[in-house]
């Protein structure tokens, strides 16, 4: 190679194209690697990761397997969620904010190692190598970066099972022959795509769902719970304070069973292709529509409906990759800056896949009966002042009106 890489930090699972690429860094680069494995609650058991890296040739002081559960809700969901972000109207982004946070400590292991690169099993085809690079080269712009899946020729599954079945690299069973579909988890979703999710038109058959109890099969009676939130951010569930990692896992666990988060999808990749997934975010499905249902009562209308204008533009950059772009983090502050009075506790009901806002109230609610009751309101709203406010209003229609008509 024309550049000499001594030392790679490489985002590691375990798996295969990773263990593969763990063996191809080494051999193809004469380098010495580092593997990184991020706990994002993605509900795996990853004790035996490090057995795999050692088994490789990995130093045990090389070997760093993180919990990053609290860092990346407190620090990445829940900033997200009080934009209430989805990209083209549906998708909460579930990968694309977990990457900035892989590559934010990547590169901080990169530091602390004296590493010359940073390496990711993130296929050319696919959004989440821009997320990587994106974030890799905003935190360190000199860093080199290696995408094994842009140089090797390992270009099918067949290719990378006889790559390591020559080096004697472990492959789980059900890694043997094509996998029906490829699947990444943490604690704020679980997606799958590819294979038997590439036609479109075909529905998603019922093995593909890890996360959730099929809508159908939930229980028949309904369940009712309650968000605390402070500040924009929830704090309690039933009265009951837990830190951000632990409601969200806690709110996992009810939209399992209520069937609640299923979204299968057809979406715009940053790549420009057209791609296929099925999405599963019980939690957050429930997270997001209560901190709406707060926001309901404590936002005014103007700031209310110019978050909901700025949150495409804020959600496409999550997933494009821009989470340390100076423009994201421009309307973080003008989001943040929204939720300064978006406290109080909403009340939902959990129904065969549905959430439904029942009840919200707050300290700081801008809601006032006295105002919008249809009985006597003894005076608070002049009802002839609205004839002004529509004549004003009507003016520039009036005037059109009698040119045109």
């Amino acid at each position: 190679m024309s550049d000499k890489i001594n030392r790679v930090v490489l985002a590691y699972s375990g798996g295969l194209d990773t263990s593969v690429i763990l063996k191809w860094l080494q051999q193809e680069y004469q380098c010495e690697v580092v593997t990184f494995t991020a706990d994002l609650g993605q509900g795996e058991e990853l004790g035996p990761v490090r057995g795999k890296a050692e088994m490789a040739g990995v130093k045990p002081e090389h070997i760093f397997i993180d919990d990053l559960r609290e860092e990346f809700v407190r620090d990445f969901v829940f900033p997200m969620m009080r934009a209430n972000a989805q990209y083209e109207g549906l998708y909460l982004l579930g990968t694309s904010i977990a990457r900035p946070l892989i590559a934010r400590r990547q590169i901080e292991i990169a530091r602390q190692v004296n590493a010359d690169a940073v390496s990711h099993g993130a296929t050319g085809k696919g959004n989440d190598q821009v997320r990587f690079e994106l974030g890799y080269y905003a935190l360190n712009p000199d860093i080199k970066v290696i995408a094994p899946w842009r140089e090797w020729d390992l270009t099918s599954r067949e290719r990378l099972i006889e790559f390591a079945e020559a080096h004697q690299i472990p492959i789980a069973r059900d890694k043997r022959g094509e996998a029906p579909f490829s699947t990444d988890a943490n604690l704020l979703h679980t997606s799958s795509e590819g294979k038997v999710l590439e036609d479109p038109w075909e529905e998603v058959p019922d093995y593909v769902y890890s996360r959730t109890v099929n809508p159908e099969d939930a229980p028949d009676a309904p369940e009712s719970i309650t968000i605390d939130f402070e500040r924009g951010d929830g704090v309690a569930l039933n009265g009951e304070a837990m830190s951000p990692a632990t409601l969200l896992t806690a709110l996992n666990e009810l939209g399992r069973k209520h069937g609640i988060g299923r979204l299968d999808l057809v979406e715009n990749r940053f790549v420009g292709m057209k791609s296929r997934g099925m999405y599963e975010t019980p939690g957050g499905t429930i997270y997001q529509l209560a901190h709406r249902g707060i926001e309901q009562i404590t936002l005014d209308r103007g700031a209310a409906h110019l978050k909901d204008e700025l949150m495409p533009r804020y959600a496409e950059l999550i997933y494009n990759g821009f989470w340390f772009a100076p423009e994201r983090e421009m309307l973080q502050a003008a989001i943040d800056h929204s939720q300064a009075k978006v406290t109080g506790t909403v009340r939902l009901k959990l129904y065969k896949g549905n959430v439904i806002v029942t009840g919200r109230r707050s300290p700081n609610s801008l809601y006032s009966e006295k105002v919008v009751t249809f009985e006597d309101d003894q005076g608070a709203y002049d009802q002839r002042d609205a004839a002004g406010f529509i004549k004003l209003n009507a003016l520039r229609l009036r005037l059109l009106g009698r040119r045109d008509g």
